[in-house]
């Protein structure tokens, strides 16, 4: 049973995960002065830069998810985001224990779709992507 839905849930798989990045790549575009000040807050360096890079790096691996080309690097791009930005911005061990509950739930939900960026990584975008069509499947 599993085997024909194998094309249909990484498709799935791909919108849903692109449906979380596309839109937050956009407000940083859209808010750029604000996700400059964000990151700013937190303390890294050369925030300007980096908020042009998690732009991209959230537009360009969702438009890749979502047409499933390139996509064990997307995938692989974004899981290193994911789990690199957890920690800068959900470091919930540094906060007092009356505040650690939604930064430790938005900690751990980034760790599970670092997990399903990684599934998408391991096993590909499935026969309905243009990674498929590129190799003849």
């Amino acid at each position: 049973m599993f085997t024909s839905l194998q094309n249909p849930l990484a498709l799935a798989s791909r919108l849903l995960l692109a449906a979380l990045f596309l839109p937050a790549g956009i407000s940083k575009l859209t808010g750029f002065a604000g996700t400059v000040g964000y990151i700013t807050s937190v303390g890294l360096p050369m925030p300007t830069v980096a908020a042009a890079v998690a732009a991209a790096v959230e537009v360009l691996g969702s438009l890749a998810l979502i047409f499933g080309f390139g996509t064990r690097l997307a995938a692989l791009a974004l899981a290193f985001f994911t789990l690199v930005a957890s920690f800068f911005f959900h470091a919930f061990w540094d906060l007092p224990a009356d505040k650690q509950m939604m930064q430790q739930l938005m900690f751990f939900k980034n760790v599970g779709v670092t997990g399903g960026l990684l599934a998408l990584a391991a096993f590909g975008a499935g026969g309905w992507s243009l990674d498929a069509r590129q190799s003849g499947r």
